[in-house]
């Protein structure tokens, strides 16, 4: 089964926030000739968005003929400001967040889940400098600083920036398992110690309790 991986672009996204995710599925299962992942790029228009820094992205579709996905993934950067109030991007994300299997966030791409109604009553996490900005857009959401990758089940989320590649790389290990995810991480030389059930893992599991201020029994929280 090949998944199709949407990635949302915008104005002054943050290139790693989607970048490294766009990399990550790419890259998955080509050494051994296997398609595991279509990813494409997704914004608003046709015409070029410029992330951060004026780098210049020629979407692949537009959100009117962008087809049905499997995977969303959310890129943050302060783009995500503007973005927030935008009700066409909140209504694409609504949309495709409903059919997918996968909702994966990186950074403050979690506002943009927040403003779009999608993490009432869930676990969270963004960049550490937008977690107050988060708990104002998602007031029911309980917003964890200080880790690295939540997994809620549907709807995954990362820290800033960098993280998008471990959750990434913790999506493909959830849908193809660790062997696989360890394999496109070596081919990236990408020091991948995130995953709680990896030898030279850097992290802890976190579960526990029906504490308002603790992550669900179940939940899956990496922390450094």
């Amino acid at each position: 089964m090949t998944r199709r991986v949407a990635v949302l672009l915008f104005d002054n996204v943050e290139v790693m926030d989607f970048a490294g995710p766009f990399e990550v599925f790419g890259v998955t299962g080509q050494r051994e000739g296997k398609r595991l992942f279509d990813v494409y790029t997704v914004a608003r228009e046709s015409k070029p968005v410029l992330a951060r820094n004026n780098l210049s992205i020629n979407p692949d579709y537009s959100f009117r003929d962008c087809p049905t996905t499997d995977i969303l993934v959310v890129p943050g950067g302060f783009g995500t400001r503007r973005e927030k109030h935008n009700p066409s991007v909140l209504d694409f994300v609504r949309q495709h967040a409903g059919q997918a299997e996968r909702v994966l966030s990186v950074c403050s791409g979690a506002l943009l889940l927040a403003k779009a109604g999608l993490l009432d009553g869930l676990h969270a996490t963004t960049h550490r400098g937008a977690l107050a900005e988060l708990q104002v857009d998602a007031p029911t959401a309980n917003v964890l600083p200080d880790v690295r990758v939540v997994d809620n089940g549907k709807v995954v989320l990362s820290a800033g920036i960098s993280a998008g590649i471990d959750a990434a790389l913790y999506l493909v290990a959830e849908l193809h398992g660790l062997e696989q995810a360890t394999e496109t991480a070596t081919y990236m030389e990408y020091d991948w110690r995130y995953h709680p059930n990896a030898a030279n893992s850097a992290i802890r599991m976190v579960t526990a309790s029906s504490d308002d201020a603790a992550p669900s029994p179940g939940l899956n929280v990496t922390t450094l």
